[in-house]
This record gives structure tokens, sequence and C-alpha cells, in this order.
């Protein structure tokens, strides 16, 4: 039986929030190529993940353990994985299409010289591979063939749910050690500085997002407040950066951070193909614009065509009505 790698991107023993995802998106692929799916796991910090992986379908997981995994390093990375897919003659490698995952999978290419293909929404196996990708931030789905010796592919976050395999593996491990050299070091994350605690832009449940419509940075104030009440987090749009009134580190987008949030409030904003590839796949997406025929507002699940100046503090008074009077009942 031929057999599928997958890359289990994880941060120092927490498994990425696309990670599992894409392992549900992997086993599809190889269940309908009918290969085993094996999965890989880089350092000893991410051995007690392998239980986990074999619920969503990993039959082995190999725990890749060389003393220069002391943390992520690319070029570590790829050579590793790559060591580990000749090693059991592996017919496809895949990742989830994250920073990490993209550039690991690149590394992977760069040294096979086989081409990466990065992603994918939807892979169809065969002797050639057919599949539909994204392009051009979201604005293309391409159809693609892939032929190669070894396929690689990268999966793009979110396109398919985390979901537990009906039939979960058994969960067998193994130990993989690569032989690395210090040459394979020269990129690696040597010191770690916390620069943000708590709930982050990338895992809020709830997004509160400005645009242009807000006005300036003070405007943001009511949406900090919003955020706050339900949990969530503040974005914006590349305008608001490029004005100076938010740190990059806030824009969702294409050239920003990419959310899946359970709610997507977007006040003020437009709905650019960038902005809207960043938070398409967010469940619910409420707009409040007073441009009715904006992008956003068409594409949006409920919209509010009105002030977002008065829209947002009504909203914010009566959620903080309902929370004092539930506290007073209680």
């Amino acid at each position: 039986m031929s057999v599928f790698l997958f890359l289990a991107e994880h941060d120092r023993g927490v498994l990425d929030e696309a990670a599992l995802g894409g392992l549900t998106h992997a086993r599809r692929v190889a269940s309908a190529a009918g290969a085993s799916l094996h999965a890989a796991l880089m350092g000893e910090e991410a051995e007690g993940l392998a239980g986990r992986l074999g619920e969503y379908g990993a039959e082995v997981t190999h725990l890749v353990r060389d003393g220069l995994l002391a943390d992520y390093g690319p070029d570590a990375w790829a050579e590793s994985l790559l060591g580990l897919a000749r090693s059991l003659g592996a017919e496809a490698v895949l990742a989830a299409g994250t920073d990490r995952g993209n550039e690991v999978m690149a590394g992977v290419g760069a040294r096979t010289g086989l081409a990466m293909v990065a992603n994918c929404l939807e892979i169809t196996p065969g002797a050639d591979w057919l599949m539909t990708r994204v392009r051009w931030g979201g604005s293309l789905l391409e159809r693609a063939r892939l032929s190669a010796e070894m396929k690689l592919v990268t999966l793009a976050p979110h396109a398919v749910e985390a979901e537990v395999s009906a039939a979960p593996a058994a969960g067998e491990t193994a130990v993989f050690e690569p032989g690395l050299s210090e040459e394979d070091t020269v990129t690696m994350v040597r010191e770690r500085v916390t620069v943000e605690e708590g709930i982050t832009l990338a895992t809020a449940p709830v997004v509160v997002s400005g645009g242009r419509g807000v006005g300036g940075p003070e405007g943001f104030g009511i949406l900090e407040e919003l955020a706050g009440l339900l949990g969530g987090a503040v974005g914006c749009s590349r305008v608001v950066t490029n004005n100076g009134w938010r740190n990059h580190k806030f824009q969702v987008g294409q050239t920003g951070t990419v959310v899946a949030p359970e709610l997507y409030v977007a006040c003020g904003i437009s709905g650019a193909i960038q902005h809207w590839v960043g938070m398409m796949n967010s469940k619910r997406v409420l707009a409040v614009n007073l441009d009715r025929d904006a992008p956003m507002v068409t594409k949006a699940d409920w919209a509010v065509i009105a002030d977002l100046h008065e829209v947002i503090p009504a909203v914010i008074a009566e959620i903080t009505r309902r929370q004092s009077q539930a506290r007073e009942t209680t």
C-alpha cells in the first residue's frame, strides 16, 4: 500500500489550529487513493500529540527526534521531513498551508527539484492529481494537474473542518532520527519573547474589525469595547494600517492575519477581495456600513445599513444592560 505523509505542525507541543483540519483533509485524500496515512511530529516536545493524531486518522505517527530540533527551523524541518518521506517511500507529502507549512514544504521542493503546489481546496488523486487551489489572493480558483514521483502539496487552511475519524487509527508510533548537521540549523528560533497573551486575533471566537469608515484611530475605542464584551479581538483592514491608525499585527487579509471566528463583525469595511480572503471562513458575518452595495454587505449573513458610530454604541449599551440584568437575577 502506498504511503502519504502529513506534517503535523505544532509549536512547543501545541498543535497548530490548522493541523487537525489539514489532517482531516489529508485523510480523505489518502482514503480516495487507497493509501496509508502517516504523520510526522518534529521534536521531543510533540510526543504527547501522537494519540490525538491517531483519532483523526494517522495510522502511524513518526516522532522525529534530533538534538538539533530544539525549536522550529525551516531548513531542519524540511530536511527531516524529506528524510522521513524517502525512508517510507512516500508517494505524497502534505501539510497545512500555514506560513510554516508552506515554508517547510517549499524547502522540500527546493531539495528535490519537485513542484510544490500550495493552498489546495480539492484534490482528486490518481496517476496525476487533479486539484483546485486558491490563487491571486482568493480572486481566482485554479484547476491544476500535478504529475510527479512524489507529490508535494499544502492544503488551504480552514478548507475542511477538523473531524475525528469514524474509524480512528490505533495510533501506532515510530521514531525517526534524521541525522541533521549544523548546516541545517542556520535559521532557527533561538529566543522567544512574549508580546501578547490571552485571546489573539487568529484564535478569537469573535473578531470586530474596522475599516476606513471608522474615521480614525480614536474610532477604534468603541470596537475595543464591543470586542471586550464579546470575549473577542479587534482587527482592521489594510487601509487602516496604511493610514497608520492601527499596527499591522491587527490587519486581517491576504497580507495580514487569516481568521475563522464564529462571528466576524465588519464595521465600515468595504470588503475588497484581499480582505475577504482573510476572513471568508468566518462562520457568520455581520456588516455595519452606510453603503448597501459594498461587497462586504452583499456577502454578509446580516447587514445593518447605518452609521457604525450610532450602531455600535447602541449594541454595547444593550449587551451591558442584559449582562447587568443577568447578574441581578443570579
